[in-house]
């Protein structure tokens, strides 16, 4: 049984090895390789840090990172979602997006974005399945290994976050 929970420091060996198994498949990241934990801390939100456990071992994490310091994107955030090799097709990204959408709201997001390689077509479904849409292709948005990769844009705007026309 697949349990979701708040991310807590000691999870990060295993955050980093799953991490690092997403960078290895070539079609999760231009990230080369899985951050130390002191740039991984500095590049998150401090909310909004989950991981999924089978039993009591981590096996996959997802978390989100402000788009800008600006103040006025501070209700917008980019997700990462990584599932380890083991996990993958057992739901485990649906249950953690759908966990990281709601506590995105209970932290006032209220749009969250998603950048995937075209090529990654389970996590382009896992992000619609939880009501993301395309927004467009960023063509040869970055090198990797040399080679040009697009990245294609999703966008997930809260039905309960920011809808006020005050601001």
């Amino acid at each position: 049984m697949i349990r979701v929970r708040p991310f807590a420091q000691q999870d990060f060996v295993s955050v980093k090895d799953i991490y690092q198994q997403g960078i290895d498949t070539g079609d999760a990241t231009f990230q080369e390789t899985a951050k130390e934990w002191h740039e991984w801390d500095d590049s998150m939100l401090e909310t909004c840090r989950l991981v999924a456990l089978d039993g009591a071992a981590v096996v996959g994490w997802a978390a989100l990172s402000p788009v800008s310091s600006r103040a006025v994107y501070r209700g917008v955030a980019e997700v990462s979602i990584y599932i380890s090799h083991r996990a993958r097709a057992r739901g485990v990204g649906q249950k953690l997006l759908s966990h990281l959408v709601t506590a995105s709201e209970a932290n006032n997001i209220w749009t969250l974005q998603a950048g995937i390689f075209p090529e990654n077509g389970a996590s382009i479904a896992l992000h619609k399945n939880n009501g993301f849409r395309v927004l467009g292709t960023r063509e040869k948005v970055g090198k990797m290994n040399n080679i040009w990769r697009d990245s294609v844009l999703m966008e997930r705007r809260s039905q309960v976050v920011g809808l006020d026309s005050a601001g």
